[in-house]
């Protein structure tokens, strides 16, 4: 099977952007391709903003397939799309990974309702016995207004990891605005409680879904709940109140596109919350205790000063915490999984769980 069939983040680019932000205004204007250049420059404000112009060729430090990746331009300008219309792009994204990602990730996919929560179960073709008492708990990407990852994210894990995934559909912004998707999650962690032990039960999530994964850890904390043996949080931030530097540097497709900031794009999931509340930033709560965790990035991710950020934070609490930051990948690379890095990424993220997870 031929992976490059896969509709592509890259052709998807104005939607996963627009997924991020939310709502962007003079969207055309903003995104105007940089006229070329072959000279760098740099200036300074008095203030110290920095004006940077930089020469960056594709480094030969990757495969050559995401050479291929990164020289692949993306569309220059975004659409003025409605929310609607990104959830159903997103819809249509997830619906073909599905269908053309499992002769190589074979799995078993059905829709379940948990705790009054939708949920995609997926689950290993064949699981031996000592894996069967396991459940993995995904939180997919999307900017917290769309579903860009439930089946991107859990489809590859649960076949590597030979165990059941349950992709929670957690309600969504702007509609529901936080806590909304932390209560989801934790009723539907309460409900797997119920018949898995936590020694068994495993949280990750990429983008949105690994600040949510944060936040329901902590939540879980103040509730005096057993807590899961391990937490994936792959690209993303535990402050949603002020943006890290990658966010100045870098778009959801890395070096392309305009840079976004992270408390702008995502006032439709905080609403009129204070953004510095311990749930909302789990950098500013108290993170002794955490569950071992698995930090992942790409030097491209517009993520990476949030993942880099919070794995510190996790350290300076005594927290077992891992860091993998890929060369020259974006923002939630492992959804490209005819990349070699994508695989590798998503094989880090297994090991981790099959260590860390009891039989």
């Amino acid at each position: 099977m031929i992976f490059g069939a896969i509709v592509s983040r890259r052709k998807w680019a104005w939607v996963v952007a627009l997924i991020f932000c939310g709502v962007i205004g003079s969207l055309a204007q903003q995104n105007q391709m940089p006229v070329a250049t072959d000279t760098d420059s740099t200036s300074i404000d008095r203030d110290g903003t920095l004006h940077i112009v930089r020469v960056v060729p594709v480094p030969k430090t990757v495969t050559p397939e995401a050479q291929k990746f990164l020289a692949k331009p993306i569309p220059p300008s975004i659409p003025d799309t409605a929310v609607s219309q990104s959830r159903q792009a997103g819809h249509e994204f997830q619906r073909t990974f599905e269908e053309q990602s499992r002769t190589i990730y074979p799995v078993k996919i059905e829709r379940k309702t948990i705790a009054g929560v939708p949920a995609k179960i997926i689950s290993p073709v064949t699981a031996p016995e000592n894996k069967r008492g396991r459940a993995l708990i995904n939180l997919h990407g999307g900017g917290f207004v769309a579903d860009w990852g439930s089946s991107a994210e859990s489809v590859p894990i649960a076949s590597l990891t030979q165990t059941t995934v349950i992709a929670v559909e957690y309600r969504l912004a702007p509609e529901n605005p936080f806590p909304a998707a932390v209560d989801d999650v934790v009723a539907v962690y309460k409900e797997v409680l119920k018949t898995h032990e936590p020694k068994n039960i495993g949280l990750y999530g990429t983008s949105a879904g690994a600040m949510l994964s944060a936040e329901v850890i902590v939540r879980l904390k103040q509730l005096g709940l057993p807590l899961p043996a391990a937490v994936g949080f792959f690209s993303g931030t535990g402050d949603l109140s002020q943006p890290g530097d990658s966010e100045s540097m870098f778009a959801v497709e890395g070096l392309q596109g305009k840079p976004l900031q992270l408390p702008d794009v995502l006032k439709l999931y905080v609403g009129t919350h204070d953004s510095r509340d311990p749930l909302l930033s789990p950098l500013y709560a108290d993170l002794k205790g955490f569950p071992p965790t698995l930090c992942i990035a790409g030097t491209r991710d517009l993520l990476l000063s949030g993942t880099v950020i919070f794995h510190r934070a996790l350290l300076h609490a005594g927290v077992e915490a891992q860091l993998v930051v890929f060369e020259a990948m974006p923002h939630a690379h492992w959804y490209e999984i005819q990349l070699p890095e994508g695989k590798e990424a998503l094989q880090i993220m297994a090991d981790f769980f099959n260590t860390k997870l009891g039989g």
